[in-house]
């Protein structure tokens, strides 16, 4: 009783010290505020990505560095490699304060640079006014604004003639429009001539007009026009309602073209292109593609002859054609197809050396590989159990190829990047980057140097300037500063087993900054299992990144199962018709982790994701609901039939099967038990917000209690005040009901 009278006691004169019966501080959430992004970059933490930007001429290299008590403008000047400011910072903090009527900062100069024209000419914005800086003479003027160009019309490189479109067909016209020709003859509304489908073409109103769009490539001879038809004719539309508008008392219907898994009611883009001098029209014998496998066309070197690309639906087929205008003689140069997906394809096409070279999963491993245009040979570059991610560079020169690529160097984690270079024949393979850290480089434009940022999520960023033929370091350009961090801790990066017994999967735990190892803490796992990219922290750009929502009390995990990206191509296969089966490497990874650390509870586990990691979190309360306790699943595809079609019919493969069906949150409601939050924003055209209105009705039908959270007025990704609003919500869900806490709802931002 007497214990008793004491705590009484101390509530009594400590008001608001504790909050919840397990007493959740008010200081967690102040600490959790403090990890905010917008808290934390350029006020304690510096220079995690120094940008470099390449000057003309191949004079130089410009960049910002940011320290806690000023911000720098620097430069490194070639050959000589000479370090120095940019410019005079006080002598330009004094030409702004009179411009701008307020006093400037030397050490914290409110400068964009827009456009280094030259070593003395600058083109500047500060406080939203633009400047064209003297470098030399110390002078600001106004600069000239660039005359509009109209986007409606196009010039053929010789200056001769500009293309553009009357009632949806295709016309040309000397400058003077002294002369007029028509190309094409068969344009009308919905099968339009030089137009192109847009993500974003919103049409407003019961018959709303889709946005004027038009696009067109002339020759470099200026002797050929490639354009496509957009055919809208049987295309499909996806709707939204715009609730959020003041002065409307109903909503503004929205629509927008967008073809759904397995749908023949798509847009469809025709390639064509047309002889200026005789005006004959030329389509190679191939079927339209929809606007999820348009085919995409290269001009050749050689007049008269163009090189397409076309990605077969079902993205189970790529082809590479040449394509001879005159003679209308399209030439297979390279086929490839899997039986299940070929994803990221990448070529680049070097006439000169009469060669492509691309990446492709063909061999079990995305390697790289020469084509020969005149024999139709394939040359493997590369070989082995490694992951290409880039072709970065291509000297015709030196006849040598720079790309990055993970998981070559014994004993470093396969997501790491490094640099490497390597002859067009395959010979003297050489790494450029010796730190057994991830790499994130930038080549200059003659090829000679490249900067180099190079970290963990463990370990700060060092930015060097290096030698692009050797690798070695020639200037440090900076590196990544912390300033009132001292209680910090970065992220511990973890190994575990997946759920085959076999394969090895990378992930990173967040702790709070109170950590107490003698506790037992609920775990969240932040999900996107989405098979394009992978979630593990390579860099320390990364190392905030669920720090706030960790002082709350969480241990926040992030890891990558089988059916992610940039492993081998069997590891990406897991998740191919399979999209929601990667957490079952997630749930193994928690039971293994909580076996190796005894502050881990495992009997309360959380989940959150947004987008394709919505649906992870939707799935794991229905998939997994003795496992997964609490979960936000914000802008969520939920079912992957109502989807945009490419994603599903990369992943989920085409025609629409029974897959579809079991991967679907929908079809799973009646199983949840745990707690569900539903969250996404009403005018969402990427992924539209019928299947979480589908999912909620599912629920109700299924008499499962849950919650939910409509933003009427945004999109995707939720943006100023209502990007607040949902992070305090979902703060707030873990913590009543994972932490079993009251939670705080008036919290301040900064």
């Amino acid at each position: 009783m007497k214990k008793l009278a004491v705590f009484i006691l101390i509530s009594f004169f400590v008001p608001g010290l504790l909050v919840g019966q397990n007493g959740i501080l008010k200081d967690d959430y102040a600490r959790a505020v403090s990890f905010l992004r917008e808290n934390l970059l350029e006020k304690k933490v510096f220079n995690q990505h120094i940008q470099p930007n390449w000057m003309p001429e191949n004079s130089g290299v410009w960049y910002v560095l940011q320290l806690p008590d000023e911000k720098r403008f620097m430069k490194i000047t070639f050959p000589g490699l000479e370090k120095s400011e940019l410019f005079d910072h006080e002598r330009l903090a004094m030409l702004l304060t009179d411009s701008l009527a307020e006093e400037t900062d030397a050490n914290q100069l409110p400068v964009t640079i827009l456009d280094y024209k030259n070593a003395n000419e600058i083109l500047i914005r500060a406080k939203n006014k633009r400047y064209l800086f003297n470098a030399d003479t110390y002078t600001l003027s106004t600069p000239e604004r660039r005359a509009r160009e109209n986007g409606f019309e196009k010039a053929s490189p010789d200056e001769k003639w500009i293309a553009y479109t009357d009632s949806f067909n295709l016309f040309i016209k000397t400058p003077d429009g002294s002369e007029t020709k028509q190309l094409s003859f068969d344009g009308e509304k919905g099968y339009e001539y030089a137009s192109w489908y847009g993500w974003d073409d919103m049409m407003e109103g019961e018959n709303g007009e889709r946005p004027q769009r038009f696009r067109v490539d002339w020759s470099d001879d200026s002797q050929w026009i490639f354009a496509n038809v957009c055919d809208l004719r049987t295309a499909e539309k996806m709707y939204l309602l715009d609730w959020s508008i003041d002065t409307l008392y109903r909503p503004k219907l929205l629509s927008y073209y967008r073809g759904s898994p397995g749908d023949t009611g798509m847009v469809y883009l025709e390639p064509v292109f047309f002889n200026v001098e005789t005006g004959k029209t030329v389509r190679p014998q191939l079927p339209p593609g929809t606007h999820i496998n348009t085919i995409s066309m290269q001009w050749s070197e050689t007049p008269g002859k163009a090189y397409l690309y076309q990605p077969v639906r079902g993205f189970q087929q790529i082809n590479l054609y040449a394509f001879d205008l005159e003679n209308e003689v399209l030439d297979l140069l390279y086929s490839e197809s899997s039986k299940t997906n070929i994803d990221n394809f990448t070529y680049r096409l070097v006439e000169k050396s009469g060669k492509v070279f691309f990446l492709s999963e063909k061999s079990g491993w995305r390697q790289l590989y020469s084509l020969n245009l005149e024999t139709k040979q394939v040359t493997p570059l590369t070989n082995g159990e490694f992951y290409i991610n880039d072709i970065e560079r291509i000297d015709t020169e030196t006849e040598t190829v720079l790309f990055t690529a993970s998981g070559k160097e014994e004993g470093m984690i396969p997501y790491y990047q490094n640099l490497y270079s390597i002859s067009f024949d395959g010979q003297n393979l050489k790494r450029l980057t010796s730190e057994p850290l991830h790499h994130l480089v930038s080549i200059s434009p003659d090829g000679k140097f490249f900067a180099d940022n190079f970290s963990t999520v463990e370990t700060p960023t060092i930015t060097v300037l290096r030698d692009a033929s050797s690798g070695k370091v020639l200037v440090e350009m900076g590196r990544t500063e912390l300033n009132g961090l001292e209680n910090w801790s970065p992220p511990e990066i973890f190994e575990a087993v997946a759920g085959d017994g076999e394969t090895t999967v990378y992930g990173a735990l967040w702790k709070p900054t109170n950590f107490n190892p003698g506790k037992e803490y609920p775990i969240i796992d932040n999900s996107y299992t989405g098979p394009h990219t992978q979630v593990f922290p390579k860099d320390f750009r990364s190392a905030f990144s669920n720090q706030a929502l960790a002082e709350l009390g969480f241990v926040v995990m992030a890891v990558d199962g089988r059916g992610s990206a940039g492993r081998s191509k069997a590891f990406h296969n897991f998740s191919y018709k399979n999209l929601g089966g990667g957490l079952e490497d997630h749930i193994h990874a928690m039971r293994q982790l909580a076996e190796r650390f005894p502050w881990i509870d495992t009997t309360r586990v959380g989940i959150f994701g947004h987008s394709a990691g919505g649906y992870d979190a939707g799935r794991a309360v229905l998939k997994y609901p003795e496992f997964y306790k609490v979960a936000v699943a914000s802008s969520a595809d939920h079912d992957h039939r109502m989807e945009k079609a490419w994603w599903p019919e990369m992943y989920m493969g085409w025609p629409v099967d029974s897959a579809y069906h079991l991967q679907s949150n929908i079809t799973n409601a009646a199983n949840l038990k745990g707690k569900l939050l539903l969250v996404h924003g009403g005018i969402d055209e990427n992924v539209n917000p019928s299947a979480t209105f589908k999912l909620a009705e599912a629920l109700v039908k299924a008499d499962k209690q849950f919650d939910m959270l409509i933003f009427p007025s945004q999109r995707h990704g939720y943006q100023g005040w209502h990007s607040r609003y949902f992070t305090k919500m979902r703060w707030n869900y873990f913590v009543e009901h994972l932490l079993g806490e009251q939670p705080v709802w008036d919290i301040e931002w900064e």
